[in-house]
This record gives structure tokens, C-alpha cells and sequence, in this order.
């Protein structure tokens, strides 16, 4: 992909598509960067909370009396404390979701590890942690059975009994993807300042119009009486798009105290209460003709959902069912979605969040059709996709999939990775002792439904402000969204200055999540900016100059969802002795619809692939059968450094879609949806002389060195 900064003539001619550089990077990279912690005034008291040290337990009392009278101390809050605030909502994506408790801070049960049971509020961090570590709670036990099912739906379409009676071949996959921490480099940070009958929150939060609305209902307070303000936030992934019970209690100790109170996480935190990631156990079916081709699926998604509901933790589960069966002709599918609560931390949407569990599925059920029927995988999907003249198309779970070309995906990546001459040196090597191998995976995408919102003022002079209800961790979204408006507008990005992040200076939004903020956002940006000229009248041949102010205001709702859409093809060699994995190589083509800005485009990939590495080769969350977290720490919790990083050929293939006024699809969260699917087939395809035929992720060095000796002493 092109990545150079534009010249000054590729500006001038039209900002849309240009390579532009993020305006954002100057400050940052000079240390100006502003996040919550950033912020805490001079005057704020600090929180620290009290964590239950063993789960389930019954919360017999909770003594603070020693805590109360230490040097210090302003507030000390229990269950008991926070008992009548209200609860944060959940979207209600199935059928007969059944609600959960949102308790602030543990009253009478103790449900996980890491649940927080008190909160100290001290004039210093040091003063709240010596508080926190003088309270003392007393438990008791109790049945530690997991919670009945929250919910439950399936979805049918064809003849599925017919179609696996019919079959020449039937091939089957099970897949138990572990939890994962979306590990922002920025943990959860807030503000409270509760003044003048009015709440201010500074939350870390990709979500913060959701978390006015979330906060006003816990509190009992009008929406109105909320600000909430995301400044700089340092990452999210999926994990801070909803409002937890520590920002809560936050914000009830500000009102108590009538003065600010500030709160960071610790990465222990973090990973004891913070929202994991995946966590899904799923498995498929696949029903194959004696020619190859696809007749039946059978698929089942179980989702663990944690011991309180996140807003999205349907989400995984609902993902995963509607994207199957992904970019291939089925007649007849059959889809089970089901999800429990559990006693260990929640689960909500991480990167994918749902995408990569519904690909692996499939891209493994492919692969392992392609090896029952000695068939190049290239072929057997390249046999079996939608044609680009049939799209867009219905899903047996709803929605349908966007514009795209699979087949002209699949010759891309056949081509950037010569694949005959690839599979050619596979063969050869294995000849000579080598254990490797090359996997293909082609996926698509569903990036975001529902509205968006966009303000855009000319201030004057040619200049502007625009205004908009989505948000930003680091994509660049000030830098596309003045792309957007100035192209339409016929000036330079920089006379365009982008608001996001505060409820009291931004429309209402959704914010930025499932790679929706180009493709609706974005929309939103360009109606706007369409809007102004046409209120405005039009601009004269001398510019913006002579025209008077003006401003418009635009909630876009886009007529479908855009599905983006990529085919991977990874090259994997394992050591013989050690069982320590190396991903070789990396070509991956992919469609994001109309590309605002190449060099973010390309930056988003790449940040995506790192994490879909990770996911397929190092990333768990263990606990013992205690409920006892194992992996509480960066010494115990791998994540990939650079090093783990694999060189990488990014293709653009883009196919613009039907879905929203900008023909954009979403790509920040590609990478996690491919790249493992590829790598971890690469990987049983090396394993494949062993007479290995199933593994389970991470690919740890242990688990691929046990898998070649379990196979060899099988065989």
C-alpha cells in the first residue's frame, strides 16, 4: 500500500484518498498528549478500591472502621453504599436476553475475583491504598455452580437434514478460543466532579455519549445534568466501550464529598476486572458433494459472559452467528447462538469481537474439506464463494452481505504470494526436514450499523469546525474526517479543525466501535459537508473568503451495514526441536471500500495483524479452578513485541460499498479476522505429516512440540 505524506498538489486536487499524515501525531509525539490521568486538578481526592481476594464467597461484612480514622481518609464506601443506584444497560441483540444484577461494589455475594467490595477515598493515592489494605472483609462459602443461560436463538434456512444426508463427505471442527485482554496501553482512568447540582465525568472511553446516558440512569439524575468528556484515550479495543461499576461508585463518592475525585487502574486491575475478550467455544459442521461442493452447515457459538453483563456482551455471540458462513454458497444452514453467565470477570468486545471466532470456524472447516478431498484450498474456495454479480446477499442470520469481488481477492493473494512457486518450496523443504507449511483464509466483515452524527460551522474566513459524535483511540479520525469535509468543501484539510470526545461540544453519537466511524461517520461528515454548500448557496470562484457563516447539523443513518472483506495467505515453519513457531511470511489483500486515507488504512492493518498474531500464537487469560486469575500480570500474560511481528505485503483490492453514502467499509478490526485464521491453518498444514489434525490456539511452543510427538508416537 502507498505510504508517503501527500504533496501539496495531491491536496490541492482533492483531499479524499491522498496518503495525508495524522495531524494528531505532532502533539502527541511532542508529549502534549492530554488523557485522564493528565487531568486530575490540583484539588482532586483519590480512589482506591478494596478487591474480593476469592470467589464465590458469601459477604458476610465488610469492616471499615479502621480505614475511616486513618490520616487522610475523606470517604469509605460499601455495597451497602450503593445499593439503590440504578444499572447500566445492555443492548438486547437476542431474543429473551435475561437481565443481570450491576452491582457498583459487592453486596452480600461475591461473584469473581477481582470484584471490587469497597472504595477508600484519601487526599493521596498513597494514603487511599494504605485505607484500602486496613479494610477488612469477611466471607463466607457458598455453591460455586455457574449461573443458568442468559440467552438462547437459532436460526435455520434450507434443508439441513436433507443436505447432510445427501453428503459424499462431512467434515467437523471444534474451537475453544481462550479470553483475552485487549491491553490498551492507557488502562481505565476517570474523574468525577460533582458541583452545582451537575456531574462531570472524564472517563477513558470510546463511548462517552453512551456513558452520559449510562451514568444519568445509575445516578437517578437527568441526562442533561451529565457531562462526559474522553479526551486522549490511549486505546480501547472494544474494552472501554462500556461503563463499568468502579466509574460508578466513582461518581457517588464526588457527590457525597462535593469534590473531585480521580481514579487510575493498575495493569493488575486490569486484568482482574477489566472486560475481557473472546471466550467463545464454537464448532461446525460442514457438508460436502463429491465434487466439493458446499451443501449444509451445522454451527454452535457458546459465549462465556462473565459474572455481570457488559452493554455489548451479546455481541461476540450474535457476531459470530451472522457472519456464518462467511463468503460461501450454502443452501442450507443451521445457527445456535447461546450464552452463560460465569464466575469470573465480564466479557465484552475486543477487536473482532465475534469476526475472528465465525472465520476460524469456517476458514478451518474449508481447510479441512480441502484435505478430506486431496483438493488445492485455493480452488475449493475459489469454487464455492459468491459471485461479485450476486452481491450484495442475504445472511441466514439477517442483515446481507456488502458489494465485493472474493474471487478477485483470492487471485490477488494467489499472485502477491506466488503461490504455486510457495507451495512448490514447501514441498521441497519438508523433503529435506522441515516442518512447515502455507494456510489461506478469505473472510468478511460486517463493520457497524444504525447512525451518526456531524456538526460542521464555517466560523468565517474559510474556516470551519466540525463537530462529531464518533471518537477517537488512535485511528486518526481528526485527520479522515477533515479529509472528508475538505474535499467536498474544496479546501485543505488543515483549515478544518475536528471536535470529538465531550458531550457538552459534540452531537449525541454512537462513538468509535466494530469498524463503523468511516463507514457512518464518515457518511455523516460528507451529507454535512454536502449540506453546507447547499445552505451556504455556491462558494465563489475567490473561496470561502466572502462567504458569510453558517452551520449545519446531520444525523446520517446508513441504509445497510458495509461488510468489508480480505483474503490471507501465511507461510509458517515450526522448529522440529523446540516446537517454537515462526510466521515466515504474510500476504494479505484486503477491501475497505473507498479508502479516505491510505497511509491510516495501512496503519490500522498493520495494528490489527499484531494483534491477530498474538491471538494465534501467544494471548490467554488463564484461571486455576478456584477462580484464582493466573495470568495477572505482563510477566505472566504474553503480548508480541516487535520482534513477533512477521513481514507483511498489504494489497488493496477495494470494491466500494452499497451500504452507506461513502462507500467506505470498516478495517480496524481486520486484521484480528484473517491473519489467525491463516496462520493457524499454515500451521496445521505443517503439522499435517504428523497426522495432526486439530489444535487448539495460542500456538504455544510447548503445544505444537507436544502435538508433533503425540502424532508421531500415534502414527
Amino acid at each position: 500500500m502507498l505510504l508517503r505524506p501527500a504533496r501539496e498538489e495531491e491536496m490541492q486536487a482533492g483531499a479524499l484518498g491522498a496518503p495525508m499524515r495524522r495531524v494528531e501525531d505532532d502533539r502527541l509525539l511532542r508529549g502534549g498528549g492530554r488523557f485522564v490521568s493528565d487531568l486530575f486538578p490540583r484539588d482532586a481526592l483519590h480512589a482506591v478500591f478494596v478487591r474480593a481476594v476469592a470467589a464465590p464467597a458469601e459477604l458476610r461484612h465488610v469492616d471499615t472502621q479502621a480505614a475511616a480514622a486513618m490520616p487522610g481518609v475523606r470517604l469509605v464506601l460499601t455495597g451497602a453504599d450503593t445499593a439503590a443506584l440504578g444499572r447500566a444497560a445492555v443492548n438486547p441483540l437476542v431474543d429473551g436476553l435475561k437481565a443481570a444484577a450491576w452491582p457498583a461494589l459487592a453486596a452480600g455475594r461475591i461473584e469473581a475475583v477481582g470484584q471490587p467490595v469497597a472504595l477508600v477515598v484519601a487526599d493521596t493515592p498513597a494514603q487511599a491504598q494504605d485505607a484500602a489494605e486496613a479494610v477488612v472483609v469477611e466471607t463466607g462459602a457458598v455453591d460455586a455452580a455457574d449461573f443458568d443461560r442468559a440467552f438462547a436463538q437459532e436460526w435455520v434456512s434450507g434443508d439441513v437434514e436433507r443436505a447432510f444426508a445427501d453428503a459424499a463427505h462431512v467434515v467437523r471442527v471444534e474451537l475453544a478460543y481462550p479470553r483475552v485482554a485487549p491491553m490498551a496501553l492507557e488502562p481505565r482512568a476517570a474523574l468525577a466532579d460533582w458541583r452545582d447540582g451537575a456531574m462531570a465525568l472524564w472517563l477513558s472511553t470510546q463511548t462517552p455519549h453512551r456513558a452520559r446516558a449510562d451514568i444519568a440512569a445509575i445516578l437517578g439524575l437527568g441526562i442533561d445534568a451529565i457531562r462526559v468528556v474522553a479526551p486522549d484515550v490511549g486505546g480501547a479495543f472494544g474494552g472501554k466501550a462500556s461503563i463499568y461499576p468502579e466509574e460508578a461508585a466513582l461518581a457517588l463518592a464526588s457527590m457525597r464529598l462535593g469534590r473531585p475525585v480521580a481514579w487510575t487502574a493498575t495493569r493488575s486491575e486490569e486484568f482482574l476486572s477489566a472486560a475481557h475478550g473472546r471466550a467463545l467455544k464454537i464448532s461446525g459442521a460442514l457438508a460436502l458433494a463429491a465434487d466439493g461442493r458446499f451443501l449444509g452447515l451445522r454451527a454452535t457459538v457458546d459465549a462465556e459472559l462473565g459474572h455481570w453483563l457488559t452493554y455489548s456482551a451479546v455481541v461476540p455471540a450474535r457476531n459470530a452467528a451472522r457472519i456464518l458462513p462467511g463468503p460461501y454458497r450454502i443452501g442450507a444452514v443451521h445457527l445456535a447462538a447461546r450464552g452463560s453467565r460465569s464466575l469470573r470477570a465480564p466479557v465484552g468486545i475486543y477487536r473482532g469481537a465475534g469476526r475472528p471466532e465465525a472465520a476460524m470456524l469456517m476458514e478451518r472447516l474449508v481447510d479441512a474439506a480441502a484435505r478430506r478431498l486431496g483438493a488445492d484450498p485455493i480452488a475449493l474456495r475459489r469454487a464455492n464463494i459468491h459471485p461479485a454479480a450476486s452481491l450484495p446477499q442475504p445472511m441466514p442470520a439477517g442483515g446481507q452481505l456488502d458489494r465485493s469481488d472474493f474471487a478477485a481477492l483470492l487471485e490477488a493473494a494467489r499472485g502477491s504470494a506466488d503461490y504455486a512457486r510457495l507451495r512448490a518450496l514447501t514441498h521441497q523443504r519438508r523433503a529435506a526436514g522441515a516442518v512447515c507449511g502455507v494456510g489461506v483464509a478469505l473472510y468478511v466483515e460486517p463493520c457497524g450499523q444504525g447512525a451518526e452524527s456531524a456538526t460542521l460551522c464555517h466560523e468565517g474566513g474559510g474556516r470551519f469546525t466540525l463537530a462529531t459524535g464518533a471518537t477517537a483511540q488512535g485511528q486518526g479520525r481528526e485527520t479522515a474526517y477533515a479529509q472528508i469535509a475538505a474535499d467536498v468543501l474544496g479546501v485543505s484539510p488543515d483549515c478544518i479543525k475536528v471536535v470529538h470526545g465531550d458531550t457538552a461540544a459534540t452531537p449525541p453519537g454512537v462513538g468509535a466501535l466494530a469498524s463503523r466511524s468511516t463507514a457512518i461517520g464518515g457518511s455523516a461528515v460528507l451529507e454535512a459537508a454536502r449540506r453546507l454548500i447547499g445552505t451556504l448557496g455556491a462558494v465563489p470562484a475567490k473561496g470561502w473568503s466572502a462567504v458569510p457563516a453558517g452551520a449545519v447539523e446531520v444525523n446520517y443513518t446508513a441504509a445497510d451495514e458495509a461488510w468489508a472483506s480480505g483474503a490471507c495467505i501465511a507461510c509458517v515453519e515450526i522448529d522440529r526441536e523446540t516446537g517454537v513457531p515462526t510466521v515466515e511470511r504474510l500476504v494479505w489483500v484486503d477491501d475497505a471500500g473507498t479508502v479516505v486515507n491510505p497511509m491510516l488504512v495501512e496503519g490500522q492493518l498493520r495494528g490489527g495483524l499484531a494483534q491477530g498474531v498474538g491471538e494465534a500464537l501467544m494471548e490467554r487469560i488463564v484461571y486455576d479452578p478456584q477462580g484464582q486469575l493466573l495470568t495477572g500480570s505482563l510477566m505472566d500474560y504474553s503480548v508480541p513485541r516487535a520482534a513477533d511481528i512477521p513481514p507483511a505485503t498489504i494489497v488493496s483490492c477495494p470494491t466500494p460499498s452499497a451500504a452507506n453514502r461513502l462507500g467506505a467499509k470498516g478495517v480496524g478490526e481486520a486484521g484480528t479476522i484473517g491473519v489467525p485464521a491463516a496462520i493457524v491453518n499454515a500451521a496445521l498444514d505443517a503439522l499435517a505429516p504428523f497426522g495432526v489434525e486439530d489444535i487448539q490456539m495460542p500456538l504455544r511452543a510447548e503445544v505444537l512440540w507436544r502435538a508433533m510427538l503425540n502424532g508421531e508416537t500415534d502414527r
